[in-house]
């Protein structure tokens, strides 16, 4: 708990999340990007060769489960399965948020 505000999201937290279905050629790396820096949340986020979507979120916790939560749908044109989503140990590498090619 943050002792200023009482507030557990003020807590940073990592999150690795994968997310399966049509998630690719719909600009969802892209649009999980921008969504990603307009809440401060560092990290990355690359495609993999079997279709899905990887991405690892640092942030507070508030800001990472806006995107966990806005990954459950995507970008218009995906058709997302399921979000798998495991928590990490955070390690405040990222600096912003990138797209790895």
């Amino acid at each position: 708990m943050n002792p200023e505000t009482n507030s557990p999201d003020d807590f940073s937290i990592c999150a690795h999340i994968i997310i399966r279905g049509k998630v690719q050629g719909v600009y969802f790396r892209q649009n999980l990007k921008k969504i990603a820096t307009e809440n401060n949340v560092r990290g990355w986020v690359q495609n993999l060769e079997n279709g899905n979507v990887e991405s690892q979120l640092e942030g507070t916790r508030e800001n990472v489960k806006k995107i966990i939560e806005w990954s459950k749908t995507g970008p218009k044109g995906a058709d997302v399965k399921e979000v798998i989503v495991e928590y990490k140990e955070i390690v405040k590498y990222h600096e912003q948020f990138e797209i790895i090619h």
